[in-house]
């Protein structure tokens, strides 16, 4: 596996991850200290922040897009704050996504921009208050539960039971953001993802401490056409190995793989290296919705690659189907109460 995280993170705790514990003990203190920031801006509409325990992709972001669906349902306009991750642009902007490319903005706010009014701002105040501006009277937060600059008035944090939470160690030596302990406190509900067991002892603390769980599925959207097709899949992701297990379940017959690193812009001697590939052994390019926004707009044959190549979404499936209202529910009367307290 190839990511922004060291593999070791994902593994037994080795001589690395025990090496780095003093910094992961001082990491751990700043984090936590910050998490327990008292002062914190409240906008004027309700905050829903989606957030994992660790550095990585846990499916924040079809989560985020199954809440703000539910808003819309309900007749609200939700909109989306993001940093930006990935993306140049270090001013407070409204995402255009027949406009921006994902070196300005990111690839996750263009996905987001297609449902929704987004917002990326590297200062969550500005954010905030823009996205109140342009008429948002519910913000949906896509990463930011360790920050605590904006009051949150929902917290749901999402865990892959495949991975969990790594070596459980904290960066440098692990892959988790601030101690467990804390975050706890200040998360309202964990989403468990998968079949896995590697999130069983979160979901117990969890549980032990009158947290709700709620349970999804990532799901494959259509892509029937590669059911019995011979697949050479990439993909530039925190978990690769999760969307070559997705193009297995609709049926694919993945030939090769290539992993890169997460939010990665693919280089035009890699792109060659695809194609070439792909034309060599008669087959097909397959790639995530996050890969494929990286292509618009890009360099040398980028835009042949994104001509070429199947794309395979996937969307959130929470067990329930009421529970993205609920969680909306909860975030405006959590709004209201924190209104009244002024």
């Amino acid at each position: 596996m190839v990511s922004e995280a060291p593999p070791f993170w994902w593994m037994k705790p080795d001589w690395r991850a025990w090496g780095l514990s003093p910094l992961s003990f001082l990491y751990g203190k700043v984090a936590g200290y910050r998490m327990g920031r008292k002062r914190r801006y409240a906008p004027p509409v309700p905050v829903i922040c989606v957030g994992n325990f660790t550095v990585g992709g846990a499916g924040k972001t079809p989560t985020a897009l199954m809440i703000a669906r539910a808003a819309k349902a309900k007749g609200l306009k939700p909109g989306f704050l993001s940093r930006g991750y990935g993306g140049s642009l270090d001013v407070t902007t409204v995402v255009d996504p027949e406009h921006h490319r994902s070196v300005d903005v990111g690839d996750e706010p263009l996905l987001l921009a297609r449902e929704a009014l987004t917002v990326v701002s590297r200062r969550r105040v500005a954010g905030a208050e823009r996205l109140v501006k342009e008429g948002a009277d519910l913000i949906i937060m896509d990463d930011g539960f360790q920050s605590a600059r904006l009051a949150v008035d929902f917290a749901l944090v999402v865990i892959d039971t495949g991975r969990g939470i790594g070596n459980g160690h904290i960066v440098p030596g692990g892959p988790v953001r601030a101690p467990v302990a804390v975050q706890m406190r200040h998360l309202d509900a964990i989403l468990k993802v998968g079949d896995g067991n590697a999130a069983d002892q979160l979901v117990r603390q969890a549980a032990r401490a009158g947290k709700q769980v709620m349970v999804a599925k990532l799901k494959p959207r259509g892509n029937s056409c590669l059911a019995g097709q011979r697949v050479l899949a990439f993909a530039g992701i925190a978990d690769p190995g999760k969307f070559y297990r997705t193009l297995e379940t609709i049926g694919a017959d993945v030939v090769e793989t290539r992993d890169f690193p997460d939010h990665h812009h693919l280089s035009d001697d890699e792109i060659d290296d695809l194609i070439a590939h792909a034309d060599a052994g008669g087959l097909i390019l397959a790639t995530t919705a996050k890969d494929v926004v990286r292509l618009a707009g890009g360099h040398g044959r980028s835009e042949e690659l994104r001509e070429r190549v199947s794309v395979v979404d996937v969307e959130m499936v929470f067990d329930d189907p009421h529970a993205p209202a609920l969680v909306i529910d909860q975030a405006v009367e959590a709004f209201r109460a924190r209104r009244l307290k002024k």
